[in-house]
């Protein structure tokens, strides 16, 4: 789109449509100034020439071959430092007196050389995106073009299961530019859409790689990924996340025991005492008088007895 040629030289060039014509002469239009390439017929047959309407003629017929020539946009520069030398060279000749006959294929053959050594253009990566590393420069109007392609990438659907993870990747499978590359994270909850007016941002989202963990059924809907570069969009990448399946069984196990521990109450534990039988309740339990009580009582009987009989002394 934008020429090479200094502005000042357009109105030059637009005469040049008229004077040369401008099928034959596209290429040089956008690397060349009308005033170079009128300069150079002038010198070659002279001002005041007759010859210089053939000289005229003669350049025209040379490069009609760079009509349609289509090049890398970044290989602009070195194609107009070539035609630049080119002019040089035709002055110099013309100078010393050569033939334009002879002088204007030679050159046209080497540009062409030129042309054919400088960096081929990229093939266009569908389905979408704006490749910028693709762009062509069109010699047929001094203009740009870029691959025919939706901004908007399809929608890539996703299946999760319930408390599993979810991973997006926001790749394009085109060259992106090395600087300046930002991503921007965006959701539609519910909705398998890619109508930008639904989409909320995310807070905090930021890389290439988006992931959720555990995935729950709120998550179910479309997320938006958007590749900038210079605040320019490139590509707009979608993701429909499927929410599937009951929890998973470890996650049931989980619940269903921490619901045991909040119906669980504490109980009074069990004491064991020990027992220390009076004489009445050894006399009312038969199965109290074990051998040692029986022992026992039979000293204490001995022992009242002894008692009483000092007493009656």
């Amino acid at each position: 789109m934008a020429l090479l040629a200094p502005a000042s030289t357009v109105p030059s060039a637009l005469v040049a449509l008229s004077v040369f014509g401008a099928s034959a002469w596209a290429c040089l239009l956008c690397f060349t100034s009308y005033n170079e390439r009128l300069q150079i017929c002038q010198i070659f047959p002279g001002l005041e020439s007759p010859a210089l309407g053939k000289c005229e003629e003669a350049f025209t017929e040379a490069f009609k071959g760079l009509l349609d020539t289509e090049i890398h946009y970044d290989e602009r520069s070195h194609l107009h430092d070539a035609f630049t030398q080119m002019t040089h060279s035709l002055q110099e000749v013309a100078a010393a007196q050569g033939s334009f006959r002879v002088a204007f294929p030679l050159a046209a053959r080497k540009m062409r050389k030129v042309i054919s050594q400088l960096k081929e253009v990229p093939a266009c990566v569908p389905p979408c995106g704006l490749q910028e590393v693709a762009r062509r420069f069109h010699c047929r109007g001094c203009y740009s073009t870029v691959c025919d392609l939706p901004l908007d990438c399809p929608v890539q659907d996703v299946t999760v299961t319930r408390g599993h993870q979810a991973m997006f990747s926001c790749t394009v499978n085109f060259q992106l530019p090395k600087e300046e590359i930002t991503y921007s994270w965006k959701f539609a909850g519910g909705l398998r859409t890619q109508d930008v007016s639904y989409f909320r941002d995310i807070p905090r989202a930021e890389g290439y790689l988006a992931r959720i963990r555990p995935v729950q059924p709120k998550h179910r809907g479309t997320f938006s990924c958007v590749i900038t570069h210079d605040q320019r969009p490139l590509a707009r990448l979608y993701f429909f996340l499927n929410v599937t399946g009951p929890p998973p069984r470890g996650e049931t196990e989980l619940q269903l025991t921490f619901r045991e521990v909040l119906r669980w109450a504490p109980r009074e534990a069990e004491v064991i005492e020990p027992w220390s039988p009076s004489l009445g309740e050894l006399l009312a339990s038969p199965e109290a008088l074990t051998s040692g009580n029986q022992c026992l009582l039979a000293a204490l009987v001995a022992l009242a007895s002894a008692c009483v009989t000092v007493l009656a002394w």
